[in-house]
């Protein structure tokens, strides 16, 4: 009779060979689990999610039992009306009305990609394209734009510990430059931060590093991200900063 340890090692085996594999669920194997362990040791209980797209981010911290509100922000029709879905039976998740976060109020056209989720303000390099080729620009659409400065003290109250999550494809520095004032009230940032250029006119890993830590946040966590799957070359990846 085979022991568990050979039962579970044939499964695995099996599986890698199919180039699946699992886990058990730690913060090493899980992003979303990750997140949400450090939201609870810091007692965060309202996460502002801009670059929303569909809702992935919210649905994947409600899978792990987060309990906090959620502000979603998106400026894509389509996704936005996926988040309406998404978030009907949660009434502690608000869709604020569709707009585009960065460093001024007005309006601006978006780059649509063909994935949606690679949709920018921001012109998109070769090589973002070349590596994923479904990511590729397919139109443009106008919306509105605002700062965080301007609309999160609708959400905020006196007990709030609020966390900023930012997923704008290459925008994120001047979703940061729009929201001096209400980031001297977050706990915790969580932003993608590239190695490479991925669009034209991005700030790299580097200088949102420094900007943050200037801000007071300490670099606390990395997640897996975005990789040239020819050469295995880390492009992006998800950064958490805490202010300690």
């Amino acid at each position: 009779m085979l022991s568990l340890d050979r039962v579970k090692y044939h499964i695995k085996k099996r599986l890698n060979s199919f180039g699946w594999d699992f886990h058990r669920l730690t913060i090493r194997s899980n992003s979303g689990f990750h997140t949400k362990v450090i939201l609870d040791y810091f007692g965060v209980n309202l996460v502002f999610d801009v670059g929303a797209n569909s809702g992935g981010y919210a649905r994947e911290l409600r899978r792990f039992d987060y309990k906090g509100s959620i502000v979603s922000f998106e400026p894509l029709e389509d996704a936005y009306q996926s988040l309406l879905m998404s978030s009907k039976d949660d009434n502690n998740w608000t869709i604020h009305s569709r707009t585009a976060i960065g460093d001024f109020e007005g309006n601006i056209q978006i780059n649509v990609a063909g994935n949606s989720a690679s949709s920018s303000v921001l012109p998109m390099k070769d090589l973002h394209s070349a590596v994923a080729a479904q990511s590729k620009y397919i139109g443009i659409t106008d919306t509105p734009i605002t700062t965080l400065d301007i609309v999160a003290h609708d959400y905020l109250s006196p007990s709030s510990v609020p966390f900023l999550k930012i997923d704008t494809q290459g925008y994120e520095w001047k979703v940061l430059n729009g929201a001096p004032k209400f980031l001297k009230l977050v706990k915790g940032v969580q932003c993608e931060i590239s190695f490479v250029p991925l669009y034209e006119g991005q700030h790299l890993w580097l200088d949102i590093v420094d900007w943050l830590e200037k801000e007071g946040f300490s670099l606390w966590a990395f997640h897996k991200g975005f990789s040239d799957p020819k050469n295995g070359r880390m492009l992006q990846v998800d950064a958490i900063f805490i202010r300690e």
